[in-house]
């Protein structure tokens, strides 16, 4: 039969094998990748199956220049103006022009699985070599799995799939560093304002902070959980300001520890004199609010820049064994953070 015969090997496959493969159309093969709803779920099925078995890529056609590579490099990233997310966008963009490579990139308006799954496939239309991934994987399907180990990847953010490599600040360490320092100037515990759980970067800091409290026999104030934003900061603040034994906060980002000491100031609480906060993440306004804020500093340019070095090294060698890359983060303090009230300043 016409469908049994062997595909030419000296080139690679392309979608018409792949609808071969599958026993469809080649039209169905490209719905089917592009998240169509109008394809069964059958069908889709067979097409991965078909994709997987062939190892097709849909630039593979394009990538055949005189080069044989297209120099470009994707970035999946969540639609927002969170500066840690420009941040390292920028790191990376710096990075991939340094060396030769331009890059493209695809944003999510959620963390859906669906919307990651079309980002993906929006980038590998685009001729991308490799792939960062720069939100948290909550749910890693099927389809994901396929594509990423198709395309080479990379996370950023300690969430990671089966074929993916892994690039990520110790957000444990982030809980540890400003919970020691909070500890060390003699407050009793540390409340927490943390950032959405989904996410890998705020559940890491959420355990950073208890296993220190807990290592060192302190009681563990329930946490209250933000969505990055100043406005939920604040939020929490009121809520925090009111409760006298409350006098040192660890805020998951700096952006809504700037709503807490906005919150705090509004109820007459003194910071630091009355209550110490402590932010994370660096953001250039942190070093300008007033009082200025103590922070744990997230090294993102750091990251972008490893974070293509590694995948270019993934892309020129899929087969070498590469450890996860974690970077450490550095406390800066600032005026935001003082001795507990009543506690001894003596050295």
């Amino acid at each position: 039969m016409a469908n049994d015969r062997p595909r030419d090997t000296a080139r690679p496959p392309g979608m018409a094998d792949v609808a071969r493969v599958a026993g469809v159309s080649a039209q169905t093969v490209s719905r089917a990748l592009a998240g169509h709803p109008n394809v069964q779920a059958e069908t889709r099925a067979k097409v991965l199956v078909a994709v997987d078995q062939l190892g097709y890529r849909k630039n593979n056609a394009a990538r055949v220049l005189s080069s044989g590579r297209s120099r470009s490099l994707g970035v999946v990233t969540l639609q927002t103006g969170f500066y840690s997310r420009t941040a390292l966008t920028v790191g990376i963009e710096r990075a991939a022009d340094e060396a030769g490579y331009t890059v493209s990139t695809a944003t999510t308006a959620s963390l859906d699985t669906s919307a990651i799954e079309a980002a993906l496939v929006r980038l590998s239309e685009q001729h991308v070599e490799g792939v960062i991934l720069a939100v948290p994987l909550i749910h890693v399907s099927r389809r994901i799995e396929q594509l990423t180990s198709v395309v080479p990847t990379i996370t950023v953010d300690g969430s990671r799939t089966a074929a993916t490599e892994v690039v990520a600040v110790d957000q444990q360490s982030v809980g540890r560093l400003a919970t020691r320092h909070l500890l060390d100037l003699g407050h009793e515990s540390v409340w927490h304002v943390a950032g959405p759980q989904e996410w890998h970067d705020a559940a890491g800091r959420s355990r950073g902070r208890v296993a220190t409290l807990e290592e060192e026999g302190r009681s563990v104030p329930p946490e209250l959980v933000g969505d990055w934003s100043p406005a939920s900061g604040y939020h929490h603040g009121l809520i925090l300001g009111k409760i006298p034994d409350v006098t040192a906060v660890f805020v998951a980002s700096d952006e809504m520890a700037f709503g807490v000491i906005r919150a705090l100031h509004e109820l007459g609480r003194r910071v630091p004199a009355d209550v110490s906060v402590v932010g994370v993440d660096d953001i250039p306004l942190a070093e300008y609010c007033s009082p200025s804020l103590t922070t744990v500093a997230q090294p993102f340019g750091q990251m972008g820049a490893l974070a293509v070095g590694r995948l270019l090294r993934y892309i020129a060698d899929p087969t070498a064994p590469q450890e996860p890359a974690a970077v450490e983060p550095t406390l800066l303090i600032r005026a935001s953070t003082g001795p507990a009230p009543g506690a001894s300043t003596a050295a």
